[in-house]
């Protein structure tokens, strides 16, 4: 048998497909709640390679009180570097929306575009992964991480000791994920 070739829907998945299953036992409310929840996930990564494409150019957002503009605004005005990657190993990396290191001070900032709220262990996490990357200590730097999500941004000036516990727990993690992979192979 010749199958079709598709070849516009490789590397695409569908909403209601056979990897994401469980939409066959959704009800119509439901499947109508979890359709909309994929599109704003979509519409949320569109906005973020908007806003990392502003960056990037320098071009600033009109002057709001909207979250997207005071982060867009805010990161040039820093002169942050969006969309970065951070990486311990290949068992514990992330990427953060935007950042900046200069004179000894690591400013890290999220931008939300979704209805669930941010919440700072993510930004504490990205500090871990900076410290640990490129070898500082938390106690020799200052760190400031904001949220930014309607109404208004969230700054947290971390606990030295949360980051050095958050680096301890990523190390000893990393050392079980690295050996199970090692019993696996």
């Amino acid at each position: 048998m010749n199958f079709l070739e598709h070849s516009n829907l490789k590397g695409r998945h569908a909403f209601l497909g056979a990897s994401n299953y469980h939409w066959i036992n959704y009800d119509d409310e439901k499947l109508v709640r979890m359709y909309n929840n994929s599109l704003a996930a979509q519409r949320g990564t569109e906005i973020h390679d908007f806003a990392a494409t502003c960056i990037t150019l320098g071009q600033r957002l009109p002057k709001s009180h909207k979250a997207l503009n005071l982060y867009v605004n805010d990161a040039i005005g820093f002169k942050m570097t969006p969309e970065q990657p951070l990486a311990y190993s290949e068992n514990c990396f992330g990427t953060t929306d935007a950042i900046a290191f200069r004179n000894e001070f690591l400013r890290i900032h999220d931008y939300k575009s979704g209805l669930i709220p941010g919440h700072i262990e993510q930004l504490e996490i990205y500090a871990a992964l900076f410290c640990l990357e490129y070898k500082f200590k938390p106690a020799d730097i200052q760190i400031e991480l904001r949220i930014y999500q309607d109404p208004e941004p969230v700054i947290c000036i971390p606990e030295q000791q949360q980051i050095a516990l958050i680096m301890k727990k990523i190390v000893e993690s990393d050392k079980i994920i690295r050996k199970i992979k090692e019993m696996e192979s």
